[in-house]
């Protein structure tokens, strides 16, 4: 089993059609993409409403790299990362344009929901956007 982190904490997965791979994508639904796919070789069809990107451990940052890049290319369906994402790295995750995190439940046990929701609010913990003056006021 897995469990899903939004913005609003841990929640089971809603997502009720099958992950096509990537070597099948033809008019998919759903995609599974691997953390060493080309991002600019992933065929975003006009049906195409979730993608999923496996991180095969924490280390491994090409995920977000994908992420931005397909966010770049247009896509706005859901974008979901799957595997060793840490609590630490959801802010960073949001940031890159995923919409939601899937991690096992084990993983979930080790990083309780109030850890994911520690940073949660993703939008004002952005290093970059402080230096630029851009990031929204904080309350304190």
């Amino acid at each position: 089993m897995s469990t899903v982190v939004t913005d609003t904490g841990f929640s089971a997965d809603d997502w009720n059609e099958p992950f096509i791979t990537l070597d099948a994508a033809n008019d998919a639904t759903a995609l599974d993409v691997p953390a060493d796919a080309d991002p600019a070789a992933i065929p975003l069809c006009d049906g195409l409403h979730m993608i999923r990107v496996d991180f095969p451990s924490s280390a491994d940052g090409r995920g977000f790299t994908i992420a931005k890049q397909l966010r770049l290319r247009g896509f706005t369906g859901r974008l979901r990362a799957k595997g060793h994402v840490l609590a630490d790295q959801y802010a960073m995750a949001r940031r890159s344009g995923f919409d939601e995190v899937e991690i096992s439940d084990e993983l979930a046990a080790r990083q309780p929901e109030d850890q994911w929701q520690f940073r949660a609010n993703w939008q004002a913990h952005n290093y970059q956007a402080r230096l630029r003056g851009t990031a929204p006021a904080s309350g304190t």
